[in-house]
């Protein structure tokens, strides 16, 4: 699964890659380098960060759906139980 960003967002992620280098690196890095760089991590590393996330979804699901019993438990046959304390 390749993963895209909007044009946005991928061009906020260059000027922020360009950003870093002149901060961080002490050099500047060109618009078209820092387009590949972003390729490269997105390509890469891209899809560990994604199949992380996706196991975290999973797993915090995992746990909606156990406690779902619990949270939208009804006792059942209450109706002459309540009638006869009284």
């Amino acid at each position: 699964m390749t993963i895209e960003l909007s044009k946005e967002a991928r061009a906020t992620a260059v000027r922020s890659i360009e950003r870093y280098f002149q901060e961080n690196m002490d050099e500047r890095i060109g618009n078209i380098q820092a387009a590949a760089l972003l390729n490269f991590f997105l390509e890469e590393i891209g899809p560990s960060v994604y199949n992380k996330a996706v196991a975290d979804a999973q797993e915090r699901m995992q746990l909606r759906v156990t406690e779902l019993d619990i949270e939208c438990h009804e006792d059942e046959f209450l109706y002459w139980r309540k009638r006869t304390k009284g």
